[in-house]
């Protein structure tokens, strides 16, 4: 089924070409059916790259997807046009009063900065805690992960010696938990970031599960006991080049980076990965049935809700992506 979002977003043309059903809002409300509504807060600087390995994802589920991207109105963006954040961004002052099913955030190049000091700290502290109550299901990306599992569980990050940049095996902890419905005893997924979460700070928590980790990369996929809050260390949503770009964005030499011997391996794995890639194999791995009443407008008929989570599976010589999507139950349908 499609995604919906604004007819003339730059990655329409890209997922066009990967035979991704894009649907412009003006066809979308023509349709008499309810859509998942997902919110992107997009913190990345490569806003449009992050949007369409977002939205190809996104538009592999079943159902009709409803896409609102989210910037900050604290942060000026430098690599992104003003007149793109305009004509498609919504700032939290614009959706504060929406419901929606589900919320990404992404991760942001500012792992080194304390928390505190990045200059949007206090609106994204404003969007996590108003995400309790107006969000089904938040899905956390590598730094927006770390600033997730700070502010709600206390979670300090740690600085890693050389940042952590490659492809690693990451093994699954609790197999029967749902959101590793699917998944091998051990999966493949990208990282790059120079700051850790620490497992023992993890198992101290009593609200959190850790559902895999990786003996080089450390914890990767991390629950709340209630499901509804997901965090993820890695890019798990990252393409075929992503990973090569940074790394020689990394090593040039007008940087003064070094990366550990086992690092420079990913340089090889990055182009293994960029040349090998398989086509898109995107898995149903589980059905959660869920209650739309939560998220229901007041007086609204009883309408299918849904809990979006995205996780790759990195498998072989090519990516085997393993995406955990929008489950739903229509209960009046049922009837």
């Amino acid at each position: 089924m499609p995604i919906k979002v604004q007819s003339n977003l730059p990655a329409i043309k890209i997922l066009e070409t990967e035979n991704i059903f894009v649907m412009p809002n003006e066809v979308a409300l023509r349709q008499d059916i309810r859509p998942l509504k997902i919110l992107i807060l997009n913190l990345m600087p490569t806003k449009i790259a992050t949007e369409t390995q977002l939205l190809r994802l996104l538009g592999n589920s079943p159902l009709q997807v409803d896409i609102e991207l989210l910037q900050m109105a604290s942060h000026t963006s430098k690599n992104t046009s003003p007149q793109h954040l305009t004509t498609f961004y919504k700032t939290f002052e614009e959706v504060r009063d929406d419901t929606f099913d589900g919320l990404i955030i992404t991760g942001a190049p500012v792992e080194q900065i304390p928390f505190e000091e990045v200059d949007y700290w206090e609106e994204l502290c404003e969007i996590m805690e108003w995400s309790k109550h107006n969000v089904y299901s938040t899905f956390h990306i590598c730094w927006g992960a770390q600033a997730g599992l700070y502010y709600h569980y206390g979670i300090q990050k740690y600085a890693l010696e050389e940042k952590l940049s490659g492809i690693y095996t990451h093994k699954v902890l609790n197999p029967t938990h749902h959101l590793m419905f699917g998944f091998d005893d051990s999966f493949r997924i990208p990282h790059s970031r120079y700051t850790t979460v620490r497992l023992e700070d993890l198992k101290r928590c009593s609200a959190l599960e850790v559902l895999a980790v990786s003996d080089e990369a450390g914890p990767a996929v991390i629950c709340n006991k209630t499901g509804r809050q997901v965090f993820i260390t890695g890019h798990a949503e990252y393409d075929r080049e992503t990973l090569a770009n940074e790394y020689y964005r990394d090593v040039s030499p007008e940087r003064t980076l070094q990366l550990l011997p086992e690092r420079r391996r990913v340089a090889h794995a990055a182009d293994g990965l960029a040349q090998q890639r398989y086509p898109a194999l995107h898995q149903l791995a589980q059905l959660l049935c869920l209650s739309g009443d939560a998220l229901r407008p007041q007086g609204a008929a009883p309408e299918i809700s849904a809990l979006s989570t995205i996780l790759y599976k990195y498998q072989g010589r090519g990516l085997k992506p393993l995406l955990f999507l929008f489950k739903t139950v229509d209960k009046a349908a049922a009837d």
